[in-house]
Parts: structure tokens; C-alpha cells; sequence
């Protein structure tokens, strides 16, 4: 039959025609797309007992339309990643139920009773003290599990070789390590940051330092990625009691640098920090970077006596999480500047009633976390920097 993007009428044949669903006269469904490149739906019956999510990629982003086109097979990416991630997290992730590699098309657990955490922290709710470390410890054993340290070497070549993601490996390059750094079209931002953005431009020591990321981004194939692990791609809340959390999102996925998804993290950890502070609402905001980095350290380390090649030795162990602490920083450092004067910005600082204090304070620090992240080599260091007055 070929690819066919699927409409809101369309979903309860679909389901039905893949077996999901046998009834389909006992069902509703609601487009909930939100993100910036795909399609969502959710289909439930009419007592509520039963709910399912389907997620379509579209052939452009979603949110540019025609004009900006984008293979959907980026959606094979995410399906590879939520095989590899219900190995060693799967009560991280939500349950798939079935990918449709025709369509580009995945039906997983619907997730609605929970919480997008940039939403709720957006509200005023604090981290509370499970969030981070779970973020932390899934990295951990998805990294380690798909490193050449967790996998054969020729384990790692087949997987390599499958999880090749170009274009959004390009949207990255692109959007976060290159475009905010000079004029481009994708660019903007608040009119109060004019000279910051400006000066960004013209800062060869930043430039320079960016460029060494983005090659570290670029050749640099430690572990198998998520690739987006932001705050609005981690669900939250409680079930039966017990505190939930969901990464979602993964079509970034590919092998490349495991401190990308880390600092990811922490830049968004670190802007809403700054919204609190403006709000005067801070909590326990300023505590992430370090839960999530000792968390990932613990359980990496825990892991470390599986390796598959015992030639790397405890005192690398030591040196090669000194490098992905380094590199978590400084990709940290390009994701707070490309959220502000780059493409894609943050709720958590435009829908403040005046953003650029808040706005300028993260933007300088992403400068420092870029050109000083040999210097920051522990977390209270980079809570003494957040701190400063930062111009």
C-alpha cells in the first residue's frame, strides 16, 4: 500500500487492521500533537478503561510544514532506541506495542495520566528527589550497555551501522552547534538580547570552542544516544503510589557522545532554575545537575566490573568520566544559548512577563559551561559559577 500520513478519522481502521484494537465502533480519538516534527493521537474507548498513543512521523517538520522536509524515517531511529532502552530501562520508557515501519508509525502506551515535567515545573512544582537520579541512571546502563565497554566489538559495528540517523544528526550539527553562532534565518530572539547575540557572534574564543563540540558531536560514537532528552520529553507523576518517570521522544537517537544527553538535560535543569529565581519560586532546582550526575557515576560504576574487554583498567574508568563530565558541560553550555537565540526556545523563559534577565543570566552561563568546562570539574563548582553574578 505505501506510506500514507494518517488522519484523525483514519486511526480506528488502523488500529484495528494492525491489532489493536477489535472494536472499533467503542472508540475515540484526539489528535494531542505538541512536539516540533510529528503526529500524535490517542485513541480510548468510551469508559475510559482502555487508551492507546500512536505517534506518525511525517515527511517535514510538523510545525513548518511542506517547506521544511524531513525523512520519517527518522521514526526507525526511534523504534531502535526503544528496543535498545526496554533492555536495561523498560520501566523508563513507555510500553510499546507494535511499530509500523511502512507507515512510520508506533502504538505505545498512552501516558496521558501523566505530567509533562517542563509543564509542571513551569507551574511552580519542584523536581522532588527521584526525577534526576532516574534520568541519571538511565543514561548510565543505556550508555554502558551500548558501549564498546557493555557490547562485543562486533555487536557494537551491527549497531553502529543500524542506528545512522543523518538528517536529525544534521538538525543538530545545524540548530545547536553552528546556527546561533552566525546569522541564519532559523535564528531569533527578544530584542533586549540584541548585543548578547551579537556578541556571541563575534566571540572567536566561543566559536572556536563550539567548533570542538560539534566535531566531538560529530565523531565521537561512545553509546547509543536518546538525542532530545529535555525536560518536555521526560514524563512525571505517581501510580499505585509509587513515583513515575517516562523518557520519551527518542527519534534523535543515534551513537555518538554519551555527555550530549546529559547536558541536554542540565540546560533545561538550568533554565528553569533561572525562571524560578525570576518568580521567586526557587525549590529544589538548583540540586539536578548533581543528582543526575551522581546518579549516572554510581550506576556507571556499578556496571563497570561487567565490561566485555577488561583491558580498560579502573584508572580509565576514572578518565573516561572525567571526559563525559567535560563534554556534558560544554553541551550544555550550546543547548542554553541555541534555546534562547537559536531555534526552538523555551516556555519556561518566554512565557515570563519580562524574559531577558532571566534570559541573559542563562545565556551567559552557557557561554562559561562552553569555554570553561575543563575548569568546572565538579558539581559544587558549577553551583558556586550559577551562583555569580554572571555579568
Amino acid at each position: 500500500m505505501g506510506y500514507r500520513i494518517l488522519e484523525t478519522d483514519d486511526i480506528p481502521a488502523y488500529l484495528r487492521e494492525r491489532g489493536h484494537w477489535e472494536d472499533v465502533d467503542d472508540i475515540t480519538v484526539r489528535e494531542v500533537s505538541d512536539g516540533n516534527v510529528n503526529r500524535v493521537f490517542l485513541a480510548s474507548n468510551a469508559d475510559g478503561t482502555r487508551s492507546l498513543a500512536l505517534k506518525q512521523a511525517l515527511p517535514w517538520v510538523r510545525v513548518a510544514g511542506p517547506s521544511w522536509p524531513l525523512s520519517p524515517d527518522r521514526a526507525d531511529a526511534e523504534a531502535r532506541a526503544y528496543e535498545q532502552l526496554a533492555k536495561v530501562a523498560p520501566d523508563e520508557i513507555p510500553g510499546i506495542h507494535g511499530y509500523d515501519p511502512e507507515n512510520h508509525a508506533l502504538v505505545m502506551e498512552d501516558l496521558s495520566d501523566l505530567e509533562v515535567l517542563r509543564t509542571l515545573l513551569n507551574e511552580g512544582a519542584s523536581y522532588g528527589p527521584h526525577t534526576s537520579p532516574q534520568i541519571g541512571r538511565l543514561v548510565a546502563r543505556l550508555s554502558f550497555a551500548t558501549s564498546d565497554f557493555g557490547m562485543t566489538s562486533a555487536d557494537r559495528k551491527a549497531l553502529l551501522a543500524a542506528s545512522v540517523n543523518p538528517e536529525l544528526c544534521k538538525i543538530t550539527e545545524d540548530v545547536v552547534l553552528s546556527e546561533p553562532y552566525v546569522e541564519h534565518k532559523h535564528n531569533h530572539w527578544h530584542p533586549g538580547l540584541d548585543d548578547l547575540a551579537a556578541a556571541f557572534r563575534a566571540d572567536t574564543v566561543l566559536r572556536t570552542e563550539v567548533a570542538d563540540l560539534r566535531h566531538v558531536f560529530m565523531t565521537s560514537a561512545q553509546a547509543l544516544l536518546h538525542g532530545d532528552l529535555h525536560s518536555g520529553s521526560v514524563m512525571v507523576g505517581t501510580r499505585a503510589g509509587a513515583h513515575v518517570v517516562r523518557v520519551f521522544d527518542p527519534e534523535f537517537s543515534f551513537v555518538g557522545p554519551i555527555g550530549f544527553d546529559l547536558g541536554l538535560y542540565w540546560a533545561n535543569a538550568l533554565v528553569s532554575e533561572e525562571r524560578a529565581r525570576a518568580l521567586g519560586t526557587l525549590t529544589d532546582h538548583g540540586d539536578q545537575l548533581r543528582l543526575s550526575w551522581e546518579a549516572f557515576e554510581t550506576e556507571f560504576r556499578r556496571l563497570w566490573p561487567t565490561r566485555v574487554d577488561t583491558f580498560f583498567d579502573d584508572a580509565y574508568l576514572d578518565r573516561f568520566l572525567t571526559r563525559v563530565w567535560t563534554e556534558s558541560l560544554g553541551f550544555a553550555g550550546t543547548e542554553l544559548v541555541r534555546r534562547i537565540i537559536g531555534f526552538a526556545h523555551l516556555t519556561d523563559l518566554t512565557t515570563l512577563e519580562d524574559p531577558v534577565p532571566a534570559s541573559r543570566r542563562a545565556l551567559l552561563l552557557g557561554r562559561e559551561l562552553i569555554v570553561r568546562r575543563t575548569e568546572l570539574t565538579s558539581p559544587d563548582a558549577v553551583r558556586d559559577l550559577v551562583a555569580s553574578p554572571l555579568g
